[in-house]
């Protein structure tokens, strides 16, 4: 899993990458101009950081998520062999928030306001997904926010549980996805007959949604 983020205007000129959820116990090593955080206990890599990437990566631009290409996973673990660290930067092109089809929904067994979903997803993909919608139903097209996607806030989707049952990514409302005009309540957000399912969701047309 490989999750980017560019902002020079507020961060400078630093690639953020993360490859794993944050650790209760953080630490640091900087070699030349890479930064490693790692698990203090485990010693598992969660992420690195890029200084002065644009030497690098001349050609990136961003202003928050950006998906990373092949040929740029592949300079920048060059860019970590040289500096000492391990090459385990993968890239992953495929889209992390796809118009999904909520299938069934029963109850959570350990909650009165949770439901697990089975939701198709891209590629013919069936997830489980725990959601809190109060609108949660079956038959239903949605915003699915995979595993490894970053939210217009900043908070990434990783692999979970609630409360005991495991859910492999967040059904959206329009208010998380930020899209103008959007309730300012709970709520998946309910797509209309012209997303098609599989597809990446195309953030351009949600933005008229609730014109």
């Amino acid at each position: 899993m490989l999750v980017a983020s560019y902002n020079p205007k507020t961060m400078g000129d630093i690639l953020i990458t993360m490859v794993n959820p944050d650790a209760e116990k953080q630490a640091v090593e900087q070699k030349d101009n890479v930064v490693r955080i790692f698990d203090a206990d485990s010693n598992v890599t969660t992420g690195y950081n890029f200084l002065e990437v644009s030497n690098v990566l001349p050609e990136l631009d961003g202003h928050g998520s950006v998906t990373l290409t092949a040929a740029q996973v592949t300079k920048l673990n060059e860019q970590l062999r040289q500096a000492g660290f391990a090459d385990e930067l993968v890239a992953d092109e495929s889209p992390k928030f796809v118009v999904g089809y909520v299938k069934t929904v029963k109850p959570h067994p350990d909650s009165d306001h949770l439901q697990i979903t089975e939701t198709e997803v891209d590629n013919g993909e069936t997830l489980q997904i725990v959601s809190g919608s109060p609108n949660m139903k079956a038959d239903i097209k949605v915003v699915v926010a995979k595993v490894g996607a970053m939210m217009p806030d900043g908070m990434i989707i990783w692999p979970g549980e609630l409360r005991g049952v495991s859910s492999d990514g967040m059904i959206a409302s329009g208010r998380e996805l930020h899209l103008k005009n959007a309730p300012q309540k709970k709520g998946a957000l309910i797509l209309p007959d012209n997303f098609e399912v599989g597809t990446a969701f195309d953030f351009a047309k949600g933005n008229h949604i609730f014109d």
